[in-house]
């Protein structure tokens, strides 16, 4: 018979036990996906349109959408910039593109003088494990003594996808140079070379490159072409090309769980099953988590980034609906700016046949559905994980590191401020339903700055600390708490393709402006802000009327005052609110640093037009 006492204690061992386990560092998962736009997620048109399709058609996200359930979205997130590497290094940095010197694709070093350490590193100071799996985007370097670029490792144990691809557990890969090719060695070495593997483990190599060196793979390209229904962009006027242009329809030759990042889920899981104990990637090596360490993993899936190619029963299934394409009018160029009719020109895709825009738009949605399935995967194996040992957990899952377009402007590609290039919600999911509620929808504007200061604060740091302040976002606990700053906007330049361009949003509008006059570091850094509105290549955007984003009415006289406040606010701040230029060099080896603080404090979060 238990007596009081005992009743008593068990249940005092019992508060114990809950009170150790919400003072416990939570394990934390942070997914990222790469091009996917926002509506390819069914709970994302319902919050943001009141229907779960999208304007073109069918879309599967059954995983995603049971996150959203199961925690908070952020469904007014917007990326600091519209290309994968600032993008991801504004992630990891926690920092505006301004603020930290990387606009686009260049390597960039952690000796600079105003670089601090990527959040992942923060957080193995706070006493992680951290563990990355996929692909990364974070062109950051070390610097060695002779000035040369060395790797810097910012996970502890990182299964990168060139790696892992090398070793066969892919279906598609390439790019880099190649100097051998199955043990035979070149003078020239080759680069941009392609190659698929098939089931059995063989590598096909499609390189025009390697052709002119050798006979041995001359048939390869016709064949892959053919087998895996490839078709490439190509431009108006061209023929498509078996070698060059992006791969934006196809299928797989690997089945379901066997591509690319079918085989990131499986080493996350990998890694968390093995605990204490090396496990193996082909001849690679690597160490599972130690259970007796809080955890935080991150994993870079590549869908629906091209090559878009779904598995097969995706792309069967998804082939039977038929998609509304975006209509497109080449008057629309006439209002288009100058920066952005360069992508427009670099990317088109209005001139594709009718059959060939039904399969891209087709196979990009079956992309994302194989993928829905794969985040689905890494969160359960996450969670089991987590559960398993009694410990508490979150995860940040992040729809797009930008977003893409699918003939919407007459292009693919991204690149550029429109709303479907820039809107990437948040969900967050945690152990702690107090600070992420199941089912909450925060439609106030948060930002990829904000993942940063999230994690870190939920790994128990001290934001206020001195090692924190070059943080510029908000932690999305407080967002959803109504605790932090309300945003009158959001911020985002980048300088890849189009070039230097800034744009700012409001609930109502979007202006974005050319920044500089080219790339040259620290060279007329105030040049925008004596440039005529003509000289600034300008685009506004009445967004509640016009939410196609189709009408530039910058030069309409009914928008001037509105255009002007926000020329002002979006200046002041990326121009002259601690903003600085760095001579990265070749390779990220530079350190050379420029600033330009005319409007100190600038970056408010404030912003009046009425």
């Amino acid at each position: 018979m238990i007596t009081f006492n005992k009743l008593v204690v068990t249940a005092l061992l019992i508060m114990g036990a809950k009170q150790i386990y919400a003072q416990q560092q939570p394990n934390i998962l942070w997914i990222v996906t790469d091009d996917q736009r926002y509506d390819s997620v069914k709970t994302f048109n319902q919050a943001l349109h009141g229907k779960e399709e999208n304007e073109l058609g069918y879309i599967e996200s059954p995983n995603v959408d049971a996150l959203a359930a199961e925690g908070t979205t952020f469904i007014n997130t917007y990326c600091q910039a519209t290309g994968c590497a600032p993008s991801r290094a504004a992630m990891h940095q926690g920092r505006y593109p301004f603020r930290s010197g990387v606009y686009e694709f260049e390597y960039h070093n952690n000796a600079a003088e105003h670089m601090r350490p990527s959040f992942p590193e923060q957080l193995a100071d706070l006493g992680y494990q951290t563990f990355h799996v996929g692909k990364l985007g974070y062109r950051l370097k070390g610097l060695r003594p002779d000035g040369k670029t060395k790797t810097h490792k910012v996970y502890q144990t990182d299964m990168d996808f060139r790696s892992l691809g090398e070793e066969g557990f892919t279906d598609y890969g390439g790019g880099g140079w190649w100097k051998q090719v199955e043990g035979q060695t070149f003078e020239k070495p080759i680069k941009d070379m392609s190659y698929f593997v098939t089931p059995e483990g063989k590598f096909e190599y499609v390189s025009e490159q390697l052709n002119q060196q050798t006979d041995q793979y001359k048939h390869v390209a016709d064949e892959v072409t053919k087998k895996y229904d490839l078709l490439r962009h190509y431009k108006k006027g061209k023929a498509p090309s078996k070698y060059k242009g992006m791969i934006i329809s196809g299928v797989s030759p690997q089945p379901a769980g066997k591509t690319r990042d079918g085989y990131y889920a499986h080493f996350l899981n990998e890694y968390l099953e093995n605990e204490n104990q090396e496990f193996h990637a082909g001849k690679l090596k690597f160490k599972g988590v130690d259970p007796k360490k809080p955890v935080f993993a991150h994993i870079g899936f590549d869908f629906p980034h091209t090559p878009v190619l779904p598995p097969a029963d995706y792309r069967a299934r998804f082939a039977k609906h038929t998609y509304k394409v975006p209509e497109f009018n080449t008057s629309e160029l006439a209002d288009v700016p100058q920066q952005i009719k360069r992508l427009l020109n670099n990317k088109p895709s209005y001139h594709f046949t009718d059959e060939e825009k039904q399969k891209m738009i087709q196979d990009y949605y079956a992309f994302c559905a194989y993928g829905d399935a794969l985040v689905g995967q890494a969160v359960n194996d996450f969670k089991a994980y987590s559960k398993k040992h009694n410990q508490p957990w979150m995860v940040i899952y992040v729809c797009g590191d930008h977003g893409w377009k699918l003939n919407e402007h007459g292009a693919i590609s991204k690149f550029t401020p429109w709303e479907l290039d820039s809107h990437n919600p948040i969900i967050v999911i945690s152990s702690d339903k107090k600070k992420f509620p199941a089912g909450k929808v925060v439609r106030e504007f948060t930002e990829f700055v904000d993942i940063a200061p999230t994690a870190l604060k939920a790994a128990g740091a001290d934001l206020s600390k001195q090692e924190y302040q070059h943080l510029d976002g908000l932690d999305l606990a407080a967002t959803a708490a109504n605790k932090a700053p309300r945003r009158d906007y959001v911020l985002g330049e980048t300088h890849a393709v189009i070039g230097p361009r800034a744009y700012i949003r409001t609930k109502d509008y979007v202006l974005s402006l050319k920044t500089r006059p080219n790339k040259k570091e620290g060279e007329n850094m105030e040049w925008a802000l004596s440039a005529s509105w003509e000289e600034l290549d300008p685009a506004l955007y009445h967004t509640t009327k016009d939410p196609m984003e189709l009408n530039n009415v910058a030069f309409d006289k009914k928008y001037k005052k509105v255009a002007q406040k926000m020329k002002e606010k979006l200046l002041n701040i990326v121009l002259g609110d601690n903003r600085v230029e760095i001579n990265w060099e070749r390779w990220g080896t530079g350190t050379k640093i420029y600033r330009s603080n005319f409007a100190p404090g600038a970056h408010d979060f404030q912003l009046d037009l009425d």
